[in-house]
């Protein structure tokens, strides 16, 4: 319990994140972000190594790094809202009735769940022309505002599946890469889709975590969407080891 008399968030999630399927999806997702984690510093070493003692460098290491950094950014944002790991200020919320408290949190899933579908849409509109897949407004015209005869949105976009990264060779399935997405014209380095794939896959999982967050806060399984009680913690820990200390 906190000094406010609100259980905190992460401890009312205990029961129904210890299903086999949620370790299994939590073992993935730890892991990828471990392994991501992992090859960044690998790959740093390694060029700093190669740089100051045998005065050459990893040629594509750099563009790497980067590019794995917005995988580990991305996909560790939708596992902190899963996880309830994110911060945020509950001053307010926990300074009100239960019942408005309530409608205060849902409030906030309704924005956090509006402010995910933006930044998705923006993801997939950004990352499409890059595979060669329509946009989303342009798969609105097409699939139902079309057949149905109603008012199509405006938006203009071209095919950009032939720009590829700076310097990341293209890997052994190219033959397969450059005929599904390039018109069978063969990549010199690896194509931009790929990497920037971080994108609308982030910001999908960014959308389903909150998505999950807000029912099982609509249930009542969950209290608040951050977690909002670290200083506290981390006060309440001090003070106990000045105690233990005595």
């Amino acid at each position: 319990m906190s000094a406010h008399g609100f259980p905190h968030a992460p401890n009312t999630l205990v029961i129904s994140m210890t299903s086999k399927p949620t370790l299994f999806t939590d073992t993935i997702e730890e892991t990828f972000i471990a392994v991501t984690l992992g090859l960044m510093t690998v790959i740093t070493f390694a060029n700093v190594v190669a740089r100051y003692i045998f005065n050459s460098n990893i040629l594509w290491g750099l563009e790497v790094t980067v590019f794995l950094f917005a995988w580990l950014v991305l996909i560790g944002c939708s596992y902190g809202v899963k996880k309830s790991f994110h911060i945020g200020v509950d001053v307010l919320v926990n300074s009100v009735p239960a019942g408005l408290k309530r409608i205060f949190t849902l409030l906030a899933c309704i924005a956090c769940l509006s402010f995910a579908v933006l930044l998705f849409i923006g993801a997939w509109n950004y990352w499409g022309p890059f595979a060669g897949v329509r946009p989303l407004p342009v798969l609105y015209n097409d699939l139902i505002a079309s057949p149905l005869g109603l008012a199509e949105i405006e938006y203009r976009w071209r095919d950009q599946s032939f720009y590829e990264t700076d310097d990341v060779p293209v890997p052994l399935i190219n033959a397969w890469l450059s005929e599904t997405f390039n018109y069978g014209e063969r990549y010199e380095k690896l194509p931009r889709f790929i990497p920037y794939f971080a994108l609308p896959l982030g910001m999908g999982l960014l959308l389903f975590r909150v998505l999950q967050a807000s029912l099982r806060i609509f249930k009542g399984e969950q209290d608040l969407l951050i977690a909002g009680h670290e200083a506290e913690e981390m006060l309440e820990e001090a003070i106990a080891g000045d105690g233990e200390a005595k």
